[in-house]
C-alpha cells in the first residue's frame, strides 16, 4: 500500500524565551491509491512556557489500522535529519484512522537549546503492514543503538552508543509459541527437514525453548516453504539450495535478504524494536522494571530493579523454579511487540563480536563476518534485571542453548519489500 506525506514549518524556541509561530503546507500533486491511507489538515502549535509541540493530523484508510510516523527537518525540507526520539500519542503502530489524531513532539529533550525558522514536521501513514497476521512493521529509519544510559552500569560490549539506519521490516508481536513451532515442525519433519531439537514448553500458548540456533533457523526456512515463501537461507553464497539439514555455519552471503520468507532478526533489527520507538531509556517501557512488567528473576542486585520482592515470577514458578509465561501476557511496548524483556532468550542471526560496535557499519548492519557464537537479546525468567535491559547483548554457541532451562527461543521477521 502506498504512504502519503504533508509537510509543515514551524519555529521552535529555546526554553524560557518567546516563540513567534508559522505554518505553512507543502503542497504535492499527488493523489493516494485507492484504498491507501491519506494524510490531511496538519498543524502544529507549541504548548506556551514548554518545549513540547503538538502536531495534529487527520488520517483515512481502507484498513482498520495503520502504522504512523513523523520525521523532522532543521533544514527546510532538504533533509530529515534530526533524531526523533521522544514522540508520544498517536504514532507507531495500530493506529486508528480519524479526525484530530495527536502526535506530541519534546522538542526540549531532542534539540535542547536550539532555535530556527527551518524546522518541518513530515507525517507519515502506512498500512502496508495490516496483511501479514501476527506481524507488526517497523518503518525505515534510524536509532540510536546501544547503552544509553550510565556507561558503567552496563558492559563494554554495549558502547559506544551509535546511529544506526535501518530498512523497514516485519517483526513477529511474540515470541513463537511451542503450539505455533509444533505445526511447522511436523511440517518439516515431513518435507526434507532435520532438527536437533524438539523443543520444550510448558503449554501450547508458552514459547518454544530448548532450541539450538541451527533450529531456529531451519524452522523460519520450513514455515517461510509452508507457507509458499521464498526461504531467507542456503547452504552456500550461491544460493541453489535450501538450508533443511545439518548445523551450518551461515555466512551473511548465504542470507537472500530480499525474500519475503521469515528469517531471524539481526540484533539491530531487535533492539530497535525492542526499544518501541523510545530512546534514552533502559527497557522497552522506560528506566525501571518490576514483575508488573515483565518475567525475570528480581535479585535486587540493580537499583533499577524496584520490584518488591525478590525471585522468579510468583505467577508462573514451578516447584519453587522460575518459569515462561505465555505469549503476550504482558502489556505491549511501544511498537506493540510483546515478551521483548524476560521470558526467553531470543537468538538473533548476527555472529557475536565484544568489539563490533567500535566499527559498526551505519546502514542495514548483519554482524561481523566471524564471531565467537551467535547472539542472543532481550534476558529470560531465570535471569536478572540486569540482562533484560534492551542494550545487553548475550552469546551461545550456536549448537547450544538447547537444554532445559537454557531458555532459549526465538521472534522471527520478515524483510519489507
Amino acid at each position: 500500500m502506498g504512504a502519503v506525506a504533508f509537510d509543515l514549518g514551524r519555529r521552535v524556541s529555546r526554553a524560557g524565551k518567546r516563540a513567534f509561530f508559522f505554518l505553512w503546507v507543502v503542497m504535492f500533486d499527488c493523489y493516494p491509491a485507492q484504498g491507501a491511507p491519506w494524510v490531511s489538515d496538519v498543524h502544529a502549535a507549541q504548548r506556551a512556557g514548554t518545549s513540547l509541540v503538538d502536531v495534529r493530523y487527520d488520517v483515512t484508510a481502507g484498513a482498520a489500522h495503520v502504522s504512523m510516523s513523523v520525521a523532522i527537518s532543521t533544514n527546510a525540507g532538504v533533509t530529515y535529519d534530526l533524531d526523533v526520539s521522544h514522540v508520544s500519542g498517536d504514532v507507531g503502530q495500530n493506529i486508528t484512522p480519524g479526525s484530530n489524531r495527536l502526535i506530541t513532539w519534546d522538542a526540549g529533550a531532542d534539540w535542547a537549546g536550539r532555535f530556527s525558522t527551518a524546522v518541518r514536521f513530515k507525517v507519515t501513514a502506512d498500512d502496508s503492514g495490516s496483511g501479514i497476521d501476527g506481524f507488526v512493521l517497523i518503518p525505515a529509519g534510524s536509532f540510536w543503538m546501544g547503552n544509553s544510559m550510565d556507561p558503567s552500569e552496563g558492559v563494554a560490549d554495549e558502547l559506544p552508543r551509535h546511529k544506526v539506519y535501518l530498512s523497514a521490516f516485519y517483526i513477529h508481536v511474540t515470541e513463537v509459541s511451542k503450539s505455533q513451532w509444533d505445526v511447522v515442525y511436523e511440517w518439516a519433519l515431513l518435507h526434507g527437514y532435520g532438527f536437533d531439537n524438539a523443543g520444550l514448553g510448558i503449554g501450547a500458548d508458552h514459547p518454544i525453548q530448548a532450541v539450538n540456533w541451527y533450529d531456529a533457523v531451519k524452522w523460519c526456512n520450513a514455515w517461510s516453504e509452508k507457507e509458499g515463501l521464498v526461504p531467507c537461507y542456503y547452504t552456500t553464497s550461491a544460493k541453489t539450495s535450501v538450508y533443511r539439514t545439518g548445523a551450518l555455519d551461515l555466512s551473511n552471503e548465504s542470507v537472500n535478504w530480499s525474500a519475503n520468507g521469515y528469517r531471524l532478526p539481526t540484533e539491530a533489527e531487535w533492539e530497535k524494536a525492542a526499544r518501541g520507538w523510545m530512546s534514552g531509556q533502559r527497557f522497552p517501557w522506560g528506566a525501571s522494571i518490576s514483575q508488573g512488567q515483565a518475567n525475570y528473576f528480581s535479585d535486587g542486585a540493580c537499583p533499577y530493579d524496584v520490584n518488591p520482592t525478590p525471585g522468579g515470577h510468583p505467577l508462573f514458578a514451578v516447584d519453587g523454579y522460575p518459569n515462561t509465561s505465555p505469549v503476550g501476557y504482558f502489556a505491549p511496548n511501544g511498537c506493540g511487540l510483546y515478551d521483548m524483556a524476560g521470558n526467553v532468550w531470543e537468538w538473533c542471526w548476527d555472529n557475536y563480536s565484544y568489539y563490533y560496535y567500535d566499527t559498526y557499519p551505519s546502514s542495514d548492519p548483519r554482524g561481523p563476518t566471524q564471531g565467537a557464537g551467535r547472539a542472543l537479546r532481550g534476558g529470560s525468567c531465570s535471569f536478572g534485571a540486569f540482562s533484560a535491559r534492551c542494550a545487553y547483548r548475550e552469546t551461545q554457541n550456536p549448537n547450544q542453548g538447547a537444554g532445559e532451562y537454557d531458555r532459549c527461543g526465538f521472534r522471527p521477521v520478515r524483510s519489507h519489500p
